[in-house]
């Protein structure tokens, strides 16, 4: 078993294909084949299956691959240590990222004063649910997350802060109101998202002991957004996910305010390498420093 067949691995896995992986590599695409062969043969277990819509990952797959990212990252972390020594700041950098809130509204002006600063150091971004983030940073597939905030389990540091929200077909009844209290949408077909709000909408309600009517279960903001639009329920979400077009919208904020903090994570501080500790370090001095 060699870097170089982990490596192969790792990016057909990550590209879910052969041929891509082999272009993101710059190798060709019979050598990608062969190395993941001969891992296979060396492990004496199938890792990808292959079939005619693409390929899948096997079980065994999804264990090696996790520990394949962390020896990866690990070989990584000492290349940027000796680069450090000699005061390069090169390396790569593998962020974990959610929704709309971190990958649109927050990551891309951090990635653009970034690597204004530092533009040998390469950022790979992953992007999953707040939950999924959580677990790259303990499996070790990412280097930094997105998270929602609090977690005491990792190293954090507070990015952001916005509201929930709830969303109306602009011709609703309650459309108009300046806020609404969570009651108010007890009887209204309500349509939850499966991100990372979820779990703090239902503990609004719970805590006030008032029952949702949930009519359908979402991923994506924007298809929340559209079943609104066609007046066929209601919905709450983060005021920082919401994208500029809101037309055929009444964007309406809760009463009491519910406040949702995001952060950025590590899963140890202090063993991160040399590129991911500047990330951190830069986030932290962007969004933390002092008035």
């Amino acid at each position: 078993m060699t870097f170089a067949q982990l490596e192969i691995f790792v990016a057909v896995v990550e590209c879910h294909s052969f041929s891509l992986a082999a272009s993101h590599l710059g190798i060709s695409q019979s050598g990608v084949s062969h190395a993941v062969a001969n891992l296979e043969a060396e492990l004496g277990v199938m890792l990808i299956e292959r079939h005619r819509l693409g390929i899948a990952v096997t079980e065994m797959g999804k264990r090696v691959i996790r520990h394949a990212q962390e020896m990866l990252g690990l070989h990584d972390a000492i290349l940027q240590e000796a680069a450090a020594t000699k005061g390069l700041k090169r390396g790569s950098v593998r962020i974990g990222s959610f929704g709309p809130s971190a990958s649109v509204q927050l990551l891309p002006q951090l990635m653009w004063a970034f690597g204004r600063k530092y533009p040998e150091i390469e950022l790979r971004v992953f992007e999953g649910v707040d939950r999924e983030v959580v677990e790259w940073l303990y499996d070790r597939y990412v280097d930094v997350g997105f998270v929602m905030l609090p977690n005491e389990m990792i190293d954090t540091i507070q990015i952001a802060e916005d509201q929930l929200v709830a969303i109306l077909p602009e011709e609703h009844r309650l459309a108009k109101k300046p806020s609404i209290e969570p009651g108010e949408l007890a009887s209204e077909p309500f349509i939850m998202s499966a991100g990372g709000s979820r779990p703090l909408i239902e503990e609004v309600f719970r805590s006030a002991g008032i029952p949702l009517n949930v009519r359908y279960r979402l991923q994506q903001v924007l298809s929340i957004l559209e079943i609104v639009r066609r007046g066929l329920g209601v919905s709450i979400v983060a005021e920082l996910a919401l994208p500029e077009d809101r037309q055929g919208l009444s964007i309406v904020p809760l009463e009491p305010r519910v406040a949702r903090r995001i952060g950025l994570a590590v899963r140890d501080i202090g063993n991160l390498s040399p590129a991911s500790r500047a990330f951190f370090e830069f986030a932290q001095e962007r969004y933390c420093s002092g008035p």
